[in-house]
């Protein structure tokens, strides 16, 4: 028998025997779509060592895929992926050039959804537990709150529409947004959108608020908000969390657990806008009821300043007399003290007034006395007296001779004596 002889055999067998449809409960191990085909792999695994125990290959094909999937996404608000449990309504089939597989006729919707409930429960439950639910919503968004930091994806159409809703709004409020990119949809969300918030904490002062918005996305990207460790992340955080991740009719883990939720990117901005706007609005009218307070303040005194007027009038002159005989009073008292000063001032200066002159004149005679030794001593140096006792001073070249060593035969000497002078040469 050949191989192809065998595996007909084997597809009559199992069409004969297996001709009826099942419905089957079984985990996406992959999801793939093939030129408008439908390829999965199923997978079972045991319930506590998380082990695979089943595996099966199946089968949609185009013209019955082409209607279960819109029915599919439409009712879950997912795609076919890996990881997610789905009940499938199957036939076997077994091709002699492919083997076999299980082919696809129906899809049940409600199974998988009571599934991703099951898990979003767990999730919720969990958070509970941990009493971390309701922390961002005990937070305070600040109603000066404009240094967003934004998680998104990079270049994602909801980003773009969020910046520009915040600077072109028609109020002129200044907003200060940042962007933190992260993968917003697949299996990335949660790894992303954590070390995004990470980078945030890191410089936590410098932000008022945190903002994940989904931009562009399919509703069927919503499975991976659905993760504790993202959400515990979010419920610690110390910042309120604003998401707009999803359409009106979805709601993620992560929406129940951030401070507000908001439906998409542009809503988020409105928001800010709105709790920025009605800041403003306060800050209007308490300005305005100030205004009319001090209005009101000012009316009620100028009442009062004009009945004291009317009263100070009469009590004018009885002031003005007393205040005069006050003022006298102290000029009086200022007068005397001022007499007294100026005598203990002039006193002083007196008493300096001889001690300078005194000192000046000590000073003087001091000086003088100096001024005549000085003059002494220049007298006494003067060589007109050496001359005088008989002492003579000769000259050569212009310079008194001191020793006679320096001279030499031919030299002409000149010498000085009290009266006149006279040339001599050497021999």
């Amino acid at each position: 028998m050949s191989l192809y002889e065998l595996n007909a055999l084997v597809g009559d067998v199992i069409e004969s025997t297996l001709y009826r449809e099942y419905w089957v409960q079984a985990e996406l191990s992959e999801a793939r779509e093939v030129r408008g085909h439908c390829y999965m792999d199923l997978i079972q695994k045991d319930v506590f060592t998380n082990t695979p125990i089943a595996r099966a290959q199946a089968r949609c094909w185009q013209n019955r895929w082409s209607a279960l999937r819109p029915q599919f996404e439409k009712a879950t608000g997912q795609t076919l992926h890996a990881g997610l449990k789905v009940m499938l309504r199957v036939k076997a089939s077994f091709h002699v050039a492919y083997g076999f597989a299980w082919i696809v006729t129906d899809i049940d919707p409600s199974f998988t959804m009571g599934d991703m409930a099951r898990k979003r429960l767990e999730i919720i439950n969990q958070l509970k537990k941990e009493g971390v639910f309701e922390l961002q919503k005990e937070l305070r968004i600040s109603r000066f709150a404009k240094r967003i930091a934004v998680i998104s994806s990079e270049g994602a159409a909801g980003y773009g529409d969020f910046c520009r809703q915040l600077a072109d709004n028609q109020y002129g409020l200044c907003f200060e947004p940042r962007l933190f990119p992260a993968i917003m949809q697949g299996e990335g969300v949660e790894a992303s959108v954590i070390d995004a918030l990470n980078a945030i904490y890191n410089n936590v002062e410098d932000y008022d608020v945190v903002v994940i918005i989904r931009g562009g996305g399919a509703t069927s990207d919503l499975s991976g908000f659905d993760s504790l460790a993202l959400a515990e992340n979010v419920a610690n955080f110390p910042l309120p969390i604003i998401t707009g991740i999803g359409h009106d009719r979805d709601e993620s883990v992560l929406d129940m657990i951030s401070n507000t939720r908001v439906k998409t990117p542009t809503a988020a901005a409105a928001f800010l806008i709105d709790n920025l706007l009605d800041t403003l609005s306060r800050v209007v009218d308490a300005q305005d009821a100030i205004v009319m307070a001090v209005r009101r303040k000012m009316d009620v005194e100028q009442m009062r300043f004009s009945r004291m007027a009317a009263g100070i009038r009469a009590q004018f002159s009885v002031m003005k007399t007393r205040q005069m005989a006050r003022l006298s009073e102290m000029l009086s008292r200022i007068g005397s003290r001022i007499s007294a000063r100026l005598m203990r001032d002039e006193s002083r200066v007196e008493l300096c007034s001889v001690r300078m002159r005194n000192g000046a004149r000590m000073r003087l005679e001091k000086e003088a006395h100096r001024m005549e030794i000085a003059e002494q001593r220049i007298k006494a140096a003067d060589p007109q007296l050496l001359l005088r006792r008989g002492y003579s001073i000769t000259l050569h070249n212009g310079k008194a001779v001191r020793d006679a060593d320096e001279l030499r035969r031919g030299d002409i000497v000149k010498t000085i004596v009290e009266h006149g002078c006279f040339e001599a040469e050497v021999k």
